[in-house]
């Protein structure tokens, strides 16, 4: 028998096999966090909603294959949900942001509400001085990647560039972001 007190895979696997209670169990559970991450991103709530209603109903259709040992349940409903509200904004956008708009606008520090400033602490400084100090080509790579939700293949035939030109200068771009935002937890575990 599941209830709301079971795990994440449980409630999937009843999901899967067409269990109405696990369904439910399981909407409730995510339904707010798949609405907030939505929303976190379209700042609209009824792309918000669209995108979480979407996003659960193809968390039904695809839990049969879902696979533990690729991840968390919890990855797995919120990549769903990432993709969808990148798909979401793109068909909203009338005119996209050219990336380096973008990175330039991520470099200035707009704290909007204080709260969040305060649960980010530093890593959003951190990220924002990493984002600068990559070369503009690389810069624009991940911003292509990680916000505007494009593959290699797509930044290579955008910035006309080759596919192993536009992996390598998002896989380095990555890799000094992570970088410093290690160095960042360092520091603070040194300070402890």
């Amino acid at each position: 028998m599941i209830d709301s007190g079971s795990s994440d895979e449980a409630l999937l696997a009843g999901m899967a096999m067409g269990d109405q209670a696990a369904a439910v169990a399981f909407v409730r559970r995510y339904q707010r966090r798949v609405f907030g991450l939505a929303y976190s991103m379209t700042s609209d709530s009824s792309v918000a909603e669209e995108v979480a209603q979407e996003a659960l109903i193809r968390v039904w259709r695809h839990a049969p294959v879902f696979d533990h040992r690729r991840g968390s349940v919890t990855s797995w409903v919120l990549t769903i949900t990432r993709n969808l509200t990148i798909d979401a904004l793109r068909m909203r956008r009338a005119t996209p942001t050219d990336p380096d708009d973008f990175a330039a606008s991520a470099m200035i520090s707009l704290e909007h509400n204080p709260e969040d400033a305060v649960a980010r602490g530093d890593i959003s400084d951190v990220v924002r001085t990493a984002l600068g100090d990559l070369p503009a080509e690389q810069r624009r790579a991940v911003v292509l990647a990680a916000v505007y939700g494009r593959t290699a293949l797509e930044i290579s035939e955008e910035e006309a560039i080759p596919l192993g030109t536009a992996k390598t200068r998002i896989r380095t771009g990555l890799i000094r972001l992570r970088a410093a935002v290690e160095r960042l937890r360092d520091a603070e575990e040194e300070h402890r």
